[in-house]
């Protein structure tokens, strides 16, 4: 559990300084910053289930490549003379633990086109743009990406 910490305090530290530019007026604001961080992910994410930051990156490639496809659906979209949209609540059961679904929250939320609104039990409930697009297979998608990041040996 000490080791968990320590590690987390120096990833959040790390990402506030960057964040903050290391300025020393930041000190205030960053200490109960990177705690309250720390406190929050021991709370989704157990120790015993951690982070792993080395496979995070392989979650880069799909991220970016989801974005730029959300990015390119939303404005073909926005610039049709009649756009389809047919706004709706996907429904997405996952079987992550409680700090995975919240990050798959988190990056389909970041995805232009898809906006997470919470779970129910072991459903996430995620608002899109078009209920027919296919948004499903994309959700499960990522959902093994980062569950070979979240969880596991």
């Amino acid at each position: 559990m000490l080791a968990a910490i320590v590690r987390r305090t120096a990833l959040f530290a790390t990402i506030w300084i960057v964040l903050s530019e290391n300025s020393a007026e930041s000190v205030a604001f960053g200490l109960p910053a990177v705690a309250g961080a720390v406190w929050m992910s021991l709370r989704l994410q157990s120790p015993a289930h951690g982070l792993r930051l080395w496979r995070a990156a392989a979650l880069l490639p799909g991220f970016l490549a989801g974005s730029l496809a959300g990015g390119l659906d939303v404005a073909r979209r926005a610039f049709s003379l009649r756009p389809v949209l047919r706004p709706g609540w996907v429904v997405h059961s996952t079987s992550l633990l409680p700090g995975g679904r919240v990050a798959l929250g988190g990056e389909l939320s970041l995805m232009p086109g898809t906006l997470a609104a919470g779970c129910e039990g072991d459903r996430l409930l995620v608002h899109v743009l078009d209920c027919q697009a296919g948004f499903e297979g994309g959700i499960g998608t990522q959902e093994k990406r980062l569950a070979r990041v979240s969880e596991g040996p």
